[in-house]
Protein backbone atom coordinates (compact mmCIF):
# COMPACT_ATOMS: atom_id res chain seq x y z
CA UNK A 1 0.00 0.00 0.00
CA UNK A 2 1.27 3.36 -1.19
CA UNK A 3 1.57 6.30 1.84
CA UNK A 4 -1.16 7.88 -0.25
CA UNK A 5 -3.26 4.94 -0.10
CA UNK A 6 -2.64 4.53 3.96
CA UNK A 7 -3.51 8.14 4.32
CA UNK A 8 -6.33 7.95 2.32
CA UNK A 9 -7.96 4.77 4.02
CA UNK A 10 -6.81 6.36 7.60
CA UNK A 11 -9.30 9.49 6.66
CA UNK A 12 -12.93 8.30 7.57
CA UNK A 13 -11.78 7.96 11.30
CA UNK A 14 -9.36 10.71 11.87
CA UNK A 15 -12.28 13.56 12.04
CA UNK A 16 -14.20 10.94 14.70
CA UNK A 17 -11.14 10.76 16.80
CA UNK A 18 -9.84 14.11 16.92
CA UNK A 19 -13.68 15.39 17.00
CA UNK A 20 -13.89 13.42 20.26
CA UNK A 21 -10.91 14.48 21.75
CA UNK A 22 -10.93 17.82 21.12
CA UNK A 23 -14.87 17.92 22.45
CA UNK A 24 -13.61 16.60 25.47
CA UNK A 25 -10.39 18.39 26.07
CA UNK A 26 -12.81 21.83 24.77
CA UNK A 27 -15.64 20.91 26.93
CA UNK A 28 -12.99 20.64 30.13
CA UNK A 29 -11.38 23.66 29.22
CA UNK A 30 -14.68 25.35 28.43
CA UNK A 31 -15.57 24.70 31.97
CA UNK A 32 -12.59 26.73 33.29
CA UNK A 33 -12.38 28.96 30.85
CA UNK A 34 -16.06 30.36 31.44
CA UNK A 35 -15.94 32.31 34.25
CA UNK A 36 -13.09 34.04 32.72
CA UNK A 37 -15.11 34.47 29.92
CA UNK A 38 -18.30 35.83 31.19
CA UNK A 39 -16.81 38.04 33.53
CA UNK A 40 -15.93 40.73 31.32
CA UNK A 41 -17.70 43.92 31.83
CA UNK A 42 -18.25 46.61 29.35
CA UNK A 43 -15.97 48.54 31.26
CA UNK A 44 -12.57 46.41 30.51
CA UNK A 45 -13.79 45.13 26.92
CA UNK A 46 -13.34 46.93 23.08
CA UNK A 47 -16.87 48.25 22.16
CA UNK A 48 -16.34 46.67 18.59
CA UNK A 49 -13.86 44.66 16.70
CA UNK A 50 -13.04 43.27 13.44
CA UNK A 51 -11.70 40.27 11.85
CA UNK A 52 -10.74 40.69 8.55
CA UNK A 53 -11.78 37.25 6.25
CA UNK A 54 -11.56 36.86 2.93
CA UNK A 55 -13.57 35.96 -0.35
CA UNK A 56 -17.30 34.77 -0.03
CA UNK A 57 -17.30 30.95 -0.17
CA UNK A 58 -13.73 30.42 0.84
CA UNK A 59 -12.95 29.59 4.48
CA UNK A 60 -11.02 32.57 5.70
CA UNK A 61 -14.30 34.44 5.81
CA UNK A 62 -16.12 31.77 6.79
CA UNK A 63 -13.99 31.54 9.77
CA UNK A 64 -14.17 34.89 10.61
CA UNK A 65 -17.71 34.83 10.26
CA UNK A 66 -17.69 32.02 13.10
CA UNK A 67 -14.95 34.08 15.38
CA UNK A 68 -16.62 37.23 15.21
CA UNK A 69 -19.83 35.68 16.07
CA UNK A 70 -18.35 33.56 19.00
CA UNK A 71 -16.46 37.45 20.21
CA UNK A 72 -19.59 38.77 20.49
CA UNK A 73 -21.56 36.10 21.50
CA UNK A 74 -18.60 35.09 24.91
CA UNK A 75 -18.34 39.19 25.53
CA UNK A 76 -15.04 39.56 24.89
CA UNK A 77 -16.21 42.55 22.72
CA UNK A 78 -19.70 44.10 22.59
CA UNK A 79 -20.03 43.70 18.75
CA UNK A 80 -17.90 41.55 16.06
CA UNK A 81 -18.02 41.76 12.51
CA UNK A 82 -16.28 40.16 9.78
CA UNK A 83 -15.09 41.74 6.62
CA UNK A 84 -15.05 40.63 3.34
CA UNK A 85 -11.66 41.09 1.80
CA UNK A 86 -9.11 39.93 -0.61
CA UNK A 87 -7.29 37.66 1.88
CA UNK A 88 -4.32 37.56 3.39
CA UNK A 89 -1.87 40.57 2.23
CA UNK A 90 -4.64 42.78 2.04
CA UNK A 91 -5.73 41.57 5.92
CA UNK A 92 -2.21 42.43 6.65
CA UNK A 93 -2.31 45.98 5.27
CA UNK A 94 -5.84 46.14 7.11
CA UNK A 95 -4.75 44.96 10.17
CA UNK A 96 -1.52 47.45 10.08
CA UNK A 97 -3.48 50.32 8.78
CA UNK A 98 -6.15 50.02 11.97
CA UNK A 99 -8.56 48.81 10.17
CA UNK A 100 -9.07 45.52 11.30
CA UNK A 101 -8.65 44.12 14.98
CA UNK A 102 -7.66 40.84 13.54
CA UNK A 103 -6.38 39.29 10.53
CA UNK A 104 -6.56 35.76 9.19
CA UNK A 105 -3.04 35.61 6.87
CA UNK A 106 -1.09 32.66 5.13
CA UNK A 107 2.24 32.39 7.36
CA UNK A 108 4.52 32.71 4.54
CA UNK A 109 2.30 36.14 3.87
CA UNK A 110 2.84 36.91 7.06
CA UNK A 111 6.97 35.96 6.80
CA UNK A 112 6.69 38.97 4.51
CA UNK A 113 6.08 41.20 7.56
CA UNK A 114 9.16 39.90 9.39
CA UNK A 115 12.70 40.18 9.13
CA UNK A 116 14.91 37.51 8.15
CA UNK A 117 15.30 36.61 12.08
CA UNK A 118 11.50 36.08 11.95
CA UNK A 119 11.04 38.18 15.31
CA UNK A 120 11.48 42.11 13.65
CA UNK A 121 7.74 42.45 12.54
CA UNK A 122 6.22 45.56 11.20
CA UNK A 123 3.42 45.84 14.37
CA UNK A 124 2.14 42.19 13.76
CA UNK A 125 1.76 39.49 16.24
CA UNK A 126 0.34 35.81 16.28
CA UNK A 127 -2.69 34.59 18.16
CA UNK A 128 -2.34 31.19 17.23
CA UNK A 129 -2.61 29.09 14.37
CA UNK A 130 -5.81 28.05 13.28
CA UNK A 131 -6.17 25.96 10.69
CA UNK A 132 -4.37 24.82 8.01
CA UNK A 133 -4.68 25.94 4.12
CA UNK A 134 -4.40 23.51 0.93
CA UNK A 135 -3.32 24.95 -2.15
CA UNK A 136 -5.09 23.41 -4.72
CA UNK A 137 -4.50 23.35 -8.28
CA UNK A 138 -8.18 22.80 -10.01
CA UNK A 139 -8.63 21.78 -13.82
CA UNK A 140 -11.03 20.77 -15.57
CA UNK A 141 -11.46 16.89 -15.90
CA UNK A 142 -11.90 16.94 -19.73
CA UNK A 143 -8.75 19.44 -20.23
CA UNK A 144 -5.84 16.83 -20.75
CA UNK A 145 -3.99 18.67 -17.91
CA UNK A 146 -2.20 16.05 -15.53
CA UNK A 147 0.56 17.64 -13.92
CA UNK A 148 2.09 21.06 -13.68
CA UNK A 149 4.45 20.66 -16.67
CA UNK A 150 1.56 20.46 -18.68
CA UNK A 151 0.34 23.99 -17.84
CA UNK A 152 3.03 25.47 -19.83
CA UNK A 153 1.62 27.36 -23.20
CA UNK A 154 -1.45 27.81 -20.93
CA UNK A 155 -3.55 30.70 -19.05
CA UNK A 156 -3.61 30.17 -15.42
CA UNK A 157 -5.48 31.78 -12.23
CA UNK A 158 -3.32 32.64 -9.61
CA UNK A 159 -5.53 34.38 -7.14
CA UNK A 160 -6.41 38.32 -6.72
CA UNK A 161 -4.01 40.81 -5.88
CA UNK A 162 -4.21 41.29 -2.18
CA UNK A 163 -4.66 37.39 -1.48
CA UNK A 164 -2.56 34.91 -0.28
CA UNK A 165 -2.65 32.86 -3.18
CA UNK A 166 -0.91 35.47 -5.73
CA UNK A 167 2.06 35.14 -3.61
CA UNK A 168 1.86 31.30 -3.23
CA UNK A 169 1.16 30.72 -6.80
CA UNK A 170 4.06 32.10 -8.80
CA UNK A 171 6.74 31.03 -6.24
CA UNK A 172 4.76 26.76 -7.16
CA UNK A 173 5.09 27.81 -10.88
CA UNK A 174 8.76 28.69 -10.88
CA UNK A 175 9.78 25.27 -8.59
CA UNK A 176 7.81 23.64 -11.08
CA UNK A 177 10.63 25.07 -13.95
CA UNK A 178 8.00 27.46 -15.63
CA UNK A 179 7.98 30.65 -16.66
CA UNK A 180 5.28 33.16 -16.22
CA UNK A 181 3.88 36.39 -18.07
CA UNK A 182 0.76 38.72 -17.13
CA UNK A 183 -2.05 38.64 -19.34
CA UNK A 184 -2.03 41.38 -21.76
CA UNK A 185 1.78 41.33 -21.52
CA UNK A 186 4.11 39.72 -24.18
CA UNK A 187 7.65 38.47 -23.48
CA UNK A 188 10.59 40.13 -25.27
CA UNK A 189 11.45 37.38 -26.83
CA UNK A 190 10.54 33.23 -27.06
CA UNK A 191 10.36 31.71 -23.79
CA UNK A 192 10.21 27.96 -23.20
CA UNK A 193 7.83 26.38 -20.83
CA UNK A 194 5.58 30.12 -20.49
CA UNK A 195 2.51 30.15 -18.32
CA UNK A 196 0.36 33.50 -18.52
CA UNK A 197 -1.04 33.86 -15.30
CA UNK A 198 -4.05 36.28 -14.30
CA UNK A 199 -5.17 37.39 -11.28
CA UNK A 200 -8.37 36.49 -10.78
CA UNK A 201 -10.25 35.41 -7.51
CA UNK A 202 -12.00 32.04 -6.40
CA UNK A 203 -15.22 33.04 -8.24
CA UNK A 204 -14.16 34.48 -11.08
CA UNK A 205 -11.51 32.17 -11.65
CA UNK A 206 -14.07 29.20 -10.99
CA UNK A 207 -16.41 30.71 -13.42
CA UNK A 208 -13.44 31.58 -16.08
CA UNK A 209 -12.32 27.64 -15.70
CA UNK A 210 -15.74 26.57 -16.39
CA UNK A 211 -15.92 28.88 -19.66
CA UNK A 212 -12.44 28.05 -20.29
CA UNK A 213 -11.12 31.24 -20.11
CA UNK A 214 -8.56 29.92 -18.23
CA UNK A 215 -6.69 26.78 -18.40
CA UNK A 216 -6.28 26.47 -13.91
CA UNK A 217 -6.82 27.62 -10.95
CA UNK A 218 -4.90 28.14 -8.31
CA UNK A 219 -6.91 28.36 -5.13
CA UNK A 220 -5.40 28.20 -1.10
CA UNK A 221 -8.24 27.21 1.22
CA UNK A 222 -9.34 24.65 3.32
CA UNK A 223 -10.72 21.25 2.35
CA UNK A 224 -13.36 21.53 1.33
CA UNK A 225 -13.93 24.64 -0.50
CA UNK A 226 -17.40 25.44 -0.56
CA UNK A 227 -17.27 26.96 -4.33
CA UNK A 228 -15.02 24.32 -5.42
CA UNK A 229 -17.39 21.92 -4.68
CA UNK A 230 -20.24 23.64 -5.81
CA UNK A 231 -18.46 24.42 -9.16
CA UNK A 232 -17.51 20.47 -9.75
CA UNK A 233 -21.17 19.57 -8.90
CA UNK A 234 -21.67 21.67 -11.99
CA UNK A 235 -18.93 20.29 -14.48
CA UNK A 236 -16.51 17.59 -13.26
CA UNK A 237 -12.80 18.82 -12.00
CA UNK A 238 -9.75 17.37 -11.19
CA UNK A 239 -6.82 18.60 -8.66
CA UNK A 240 -3.09 18.27 -9.76
CA UNK A 241 -0.74 17.29 -7.34
CA UNK A 242 1.86 19.34 -6.03
CA UNK A 243 3.81 17.98 -3.54
CA UNK A 244 7.08 16.87 -5.93
CA UNK A 245 7.40 20.93 -5.61
CA UNK A 246 8.16 20.99 -2.01
CA UNK A 247 11.82 20.62 -1.32
CA UNK A 248 12.30 23.37 -4.11
CA UNK A 249 9.90 25.70 -2.10
CA UNK A 250 10.86 25.27 0.96
CA UNK A 251 14.89 25.56 -0.06
CA UNK A 252 13.91 29.04 -2.05
CA UNK A 253 11.49 30.58 0.82
CA UNK A 254 11.66 28.92 4.47
CA UNK A 255 9.69 26.10 5.82
CA UNK A 256 6.57 27.86 5.91
CA UNK A 257 5.61 24.66 3.57
CA UNK A 258 4.32 20.75 4.10
CA UNK A 259 2.94 18.09 2.72
CA UNK A 260 -0.60 17.44 2.72
CA UNK A 261 -3.11 15.51 1.70
CA UNK A 262 -6.12 16.28 0.46
CA UNK A 263 -8.71 13.80 1.26
CA UNK A 264 -10.68 11.58 -1.48
CA UNK A 265 -14.17 12.51 -1.29
CA UNK A 266 -13.63 16.12 -0.17
CA UNK A 267 -15.02 16.70 -3.56
CA UNK A 268 -17.57 14.49 -5.22
CA UNK A 269 -15.54 11.78 -7.68
CA UNK A 270 -12.39 13.49 -7.34
CA UNK A 271 -9.23 11.13 -5.84
CA UNK A 272 -7.27 11.62 -3.11
CA UNK A 273 -3.99 14.21 -3.89
CA UNK A 274 -0.85 15.01 -2.37
CA UNK A 275 -0.13 18.59 -2.32
CA UNK A 276 0.96 21.78 -0.72
CA UNK A 277 -0.52 23.06 2.79
CA UNK A 278 0.37 26.32 4.19
CA UNK A 279 -0.31 27.45 7.93
CA UNK A 280 -3.11 29.91 8.79
CA UNK A 281 -2.37 32.16 10.97
CA UNK A 282 -4.79 34.56 13.25
CA UNK A 283 -2.94 38.06 13.42
CA UNK A 284 -3.09 41.40 15.62
CA UNK A 285 -1.16 44.21 16.07
CA UNK A 286 1.29 44.10 18.33
CA UNK A 287 -0.73 47.24 20.36
CA UNK A 288 -4.25 45.35 20.86
CA UNK A 289 -4.08 45.20 24.86
CA UNK A 290 -3.89 42.25 26.91
CA UNK A 291 -7.04 41.46 27.82
CA UNK A 292 -8.33 41.18 24.80
CA UNK A 293 -5.41 38.99 23.40
CA UNK A 294 -6.17 36.97 26.49
CA UNK A 295 -9.82 36.46 26.28
CA UNK A 296 -9.03 35.80 22.38
CA UNK A 297 -6.76 32.75 23.04
CA UNK A 298 -9.54 31.53 25.79
CA UNK A 299 -12.20 31.45 23.04
CA UNK A 300 -9.76 29.71 20.84
CA UNK A 301 -8.98 27.36 23.45
CA UNK A 302 -11.96 26.66 25.02
CA UNK A 303 -15.13 27.01 22.46
CA UNK A 304 -12.92 25.66 19.08
CA UNK A 305 -16.34 23.78 18.39
CA UNK A 306 -17.66 26.91 17.74
CA UNK A 307 -15.18 27.99 15.03
CA UNK A 308 -15.34 24.60 12.48
CA UNK A 309 -17.24 25.87 9.58
CA UNK A 310 -20.10 22.76 8.74
CA UNK A 311 -18.00 22.25 5.48
CA UNK A 312 -15.44 21.15 7.07
CA UNK A 313 -13.75 17.67 7.05
CA UNK A 314 -12.54 18.41 10.65
CA UNK A 315 -8.85 17.30 9.67
CA UNK A 316 -7.11 20.40 9.36
CA UNK A 317 -8.76 22.75 12.76
CA UNK A 318 -8.28 24.09 16.10
CA UNK A 319 -6.35 21.57 18.45
CA UNK A 320 -4.88 23.09 21.68
CA UNK A 321 -0.93 21.54 20.72
CA UNK A 322 -1.58 22.94 17.53
CA UNK A 323 -2.18 26.77 18.33
CA UNK A 324 1.39 27.46 19.59
CA UNK A 325 3.00 26.46 16.42
CA UNK A 326 2.71 29.48 14.73
CA UNK A 327 5.90 28.92 11.86
CA UNK A 328 8.38 30.62 13.92
CA UNK A 329 6.16 33.88 13.75
CA UNK A 330 6.13 35.42 17.27
CA UNK A 331 2.84 34.93 19.76
CA UNK A 332 1.72 38.73 21.21
CA UNK A 333 3.26 38.33 24.54
CA UNK A 334 -0.26 37.94 26.44
CA UNK A 335 -1.43 35.20 24.19
CA UNK A 336 2.11 33.69 24.99
CA UNK A 337 1.05 34.02 28.74
CA UNK A 338 -1.96 32.37 28.51
CA UNK A 339 -0.96 29.71 26.66
CA UNK A 340 1.43 29.17 29.26
CA UNK A 341 -0.92 29.52 31.84
CA UNK A 342 -2.99 27.13 29.93
CA UNK A 343 -1.37 24.74 29.62
CA UNK A 344 1.71 24.86 32.21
Amino acid sequence: MTDLANAASGHSGLPRRRAALKAGLAAGLAGLLGPALSGCTRQDRPGSVTVAGGEPGGFYLEFATLLAASLQQRGVADTASALITGGSLDNLGKLLAGQATFAIALADAAAEQFGADGKSAAGIRALGRVYENYVHCVVRKDSGIHDLAALAGRTVAVGEPGSGTSLTTPRLIEAAGLATATVGTAPTSAVENLVTVQNLGLNDGLAALQAGAVDALFWSGGVPTAAIAGSNRDAALELLDLSSLLPSIRTRYGPYYDRVLIPGGSYDGIPAVWTIGVANLLLCRNDLDDRTVRRTVELLVGNAEELIPRSSLGVQFLSPESLINTAGLPLHPAAADAYRELHG
